[in-house]
């Protein structure tokens, strides 16, 4: 456990120095979402902050998130990292994305001696659309989301999301 909390602390870094640095520049509004997410890079359910590292509402952006599910002495942790590219115009956008979900299973069934407890990455990829507001305001995505790692390709895996602009 102690590795993923280095790991989030790691990349929530990134992103607040990359975001701060860009925003220092100019003084337009930059795009920033917050959403959940059922299915999608996170796998399951998660919690995501998303921006744009330019001083627009499309372009070049980045997601962070962190997701948890537990149940019969189980759990599963993720945290999703991606680089997106939104295209389109006013509020409506294609979304297209890159990255990659640790993941932290823990089995805890004192009882059984096939517990375990065991990490890894998987690669992810964002085909989707996005509504999100041109100002401020609820947003929604719903995407496919291809993931794979070494042996394994999953093509159609997919999430849905609802959140806030600003």
């Amino acid at each position: 456990m102690k590795i993923t909390i280095k790991i989030t602390f790691l990349a929530l870094s990134i992103l607040t120095f990359l975001s701060g640095n860009v925003a220092a520049q100019t003084k337009e509004p930059r795009a920033q979402n917050i959403f959940v997410e059922l299915g999608g890079p996170g796998l399951l359910f998660s919690a995501n902050y998303d921006t744009r590292f330019t001083q627009k509402r499309d372009g070049i952006g980045g997601r962070i998130g962190a997701g948890y599910v537990a149940a019969d002495n189980n759990s599963l942790f993720t945290l999703p990292l991606q680089v997106n590219y939104l295209l389109g115009v006013h509020n409506k956008y294609f979304e297209i994305g890159l990255g990659a979900t640790y993941m932290g299973a823990h089995d805890d069934d004192k009882e059984d001696f096939l517990s375990f407890e065991t990490s890894s990455f998987i690669g992810t990829m964002t085909f989707g659309y996005r509504y999100q507001p041109e100002i401020r305001g609820f947003s929604f995505r719903a995407s496919i989301n291809p993931v794979f790692n070494r042996s394994n390709f999953i093509p159609y895996f997919a999430g849905i999301s609802f959140g806030y602009t600003f």
